[in-house]
């Protein structure tokens, strides 16, 4: 917040926050949709300018994620990449209402967030009433899902930003003020993610390298123009997320569909009748699947084993049953989001063949959190015992001592040694007057003392 500035109150400035955000959207679709409407032959203004504003409500839930229904069929494959826009709005927003606000702690960002949230997901629900045609129908529930969630998400960020600089605290710091389980946790998860995100990718960019020929020959059979073909390669653009999802769900094993009776999976490819698309040229032929995609099978087992060894690397434990369980843990932490992921990727896209389209939610989650979650386990549980095998050594050299002594004349051996690799436990003990000092070596874990010198003892003999 600036100095001298009165502070707004939350909800208020969250109210104020959501409206700017959509009408931000909704004028930067109107303009576009504007241009177009002028562009084209139309009857008299009067006539035409109510649908030309309901196509630029449309177009603003259709970049929120919000499907909508069309005769005889549902629409919601749409493209990840249209969130981008929404999604910076909403996180200016966001640190503008950070700025605004009086926020003293960092766990006033979920109330932040939540004030903006609200609003915005009202917004979206009322914009998909009124933008219904008898043709084309958003969903108001998808509408206020989507809208609550993004705001929830990115004004979030925005928020936590804007907190972290106004009190000059370094982003690595939210992850050692988290506790230790749930940090740990949260990098297991990421990192398994990252490395399923990176596979998937990877799939796609190879396989529409072997087959770029093919590619060229449907664009020029599209013909698109300059202007065309500008549009052409941001629509493919806006589903490349979509596309790289897509190449996740093969390495997993499940695969994905692009229509009613058909899959493209390492156990076979069956296709019909696909759309003159580029980036569709990535597909393999129907058949066999390719022997070199079967490759990217091994992306599950080593996402997890690169999360299980993270999950135990910042927080070991010494119960050494649990460390498996934690990795199993980050594999299912994996698997639930990648159904999420799923079920945004894909979606109908009209009636009859094209109903089905995209991976199944359920069997990529499943899958996924079974391959990473096992292999997650059995990682765990190596890099738990090799962390105890082998713990960091202490240092036997103290100033003044003779590094094969200790302070109790104790020698240096085998037995020493494995004595030294115990940690010892520190903690404060209430001492008179109100005072407390580290508990020593002659202090057991219930607060007896045991002392060696009788000098040192309390004068009334405890």
């Amino acid at each position: 917040m600036a100095t001298g500035q009165e502070p707004r109150p939350l909800y208020t400035a969250g109210g104020i926050g959501a409206a700017t955000a959509a009408a931000i959207g909704m004028a930067t679709l109107m303009t576009f949709t504007l241009i177009g409407w002028v562009a084209a032959p139309h009857a008299t203004f009067g006539e035409d300018i109510q649908d030309v504003f309901k196509v630029a409500v449309q177009a603003w839930l259709v970049g929120h994620h919000a499907g909508f229904a069309i005769p005889g069929g549902q629409v919601q494959m749409l493209p990840i990449g249209l969130l981008v826009l929404p999604g910076l709005l909403l996180y200016r927003s966001g640190r503008r209402l950070a700025r605004t606000c009086e926020l003293p702690r960092l766990r006033h960002v979920f109330q932040a967030a939540l004030a903006l949230a609200g609003p915005y997901a009202a917004i979206a629900g009322t914009l998909a009433l009124v933008g219904r045609t008898e043709v084309i129908q958003p969903s108001m529930v998808q509408a206020l899902l989507s809208g609550f969630l993004l705001a929830f998400v990115a004004g979030g960020l925005g928020v936590l930003r804007q907190l972290l600089l106004d009190k000059h605290i370094p982003r690595r710091r939210l992850l050692e003020i988290m506790p230790a389980r749930s940090r740990s946790l949260l990098v297991g998860t990421s990192s398994a993610t990252a490395v399923l995100l990176a596979a998937g990718a990877l799939l796609f960019f190879a396989a529409l390298l072997l087959d770029f020929g093919e590619a060229v020959a449907i664009t020029e059979r599209l013909a698109p123009g300059m202007v065309g073909g500008v549009l052409l390669f941001i629509i493919q653009l806006l589903y490349l997320p979509n596309a790289i999802i897509f190449g996740t769900s093969y390495a997993v094993g499940p695969g994905f569909a692009l229509g009613t009776e058909t899959v493209v999976a390492p156990t076979g490819v069956v296709l019909g009748a696909l759309p003159d698309l580029p980036m569709l040229a990535a597909l393999p032929e129907s058949g066999a699947a390719p022997v070199l995609s079967l490759v990217a099978l091994v992306a599950p087992f080593v996402a997890g084993g690169v999360g299980g060894a993270l999950t135990l690397r910042s927080a070991p434990t010494v119960v050494s049953e649990a460390a498996p369980l934690w990795g199993f843990v980050c594999g299912v932490a994996t698997g639930a989001l990648w159904a999420g992921l799923a079920l945004l990727a894909g979606g109908p896209l009209g009636a009859q063949r094209l109903a089905v389209v995209g991976p199944s939610p359920w069997q990529v989650g499943m899958i996924t959190a079974l391959e990473v979650g096992v292999a997650a386990a059995i990682t765990a549980w190596a890099a738990n015992w090799l962390y105890f095998r082998s713990p960091p050594a202490i240092p036997a050299e103290r100033a003044g001592a003779d590094p094969a002594a200790d302070r109790t004349g104790e020698s240096a051996g085998p037995d020493r040694e494995r004595r030294r690799r115990v940690p010892r436990l520190r903690l404060p003990i209430p001492r008179g007057g109100g005072r407390a000092r580290d508990r020593d070596d002659s202090e057991d874990l219930y607060g007896i003392t045991y002392e060696a010198d009788p000098a040192r003892r309390p004068a009334d003999g405890r």
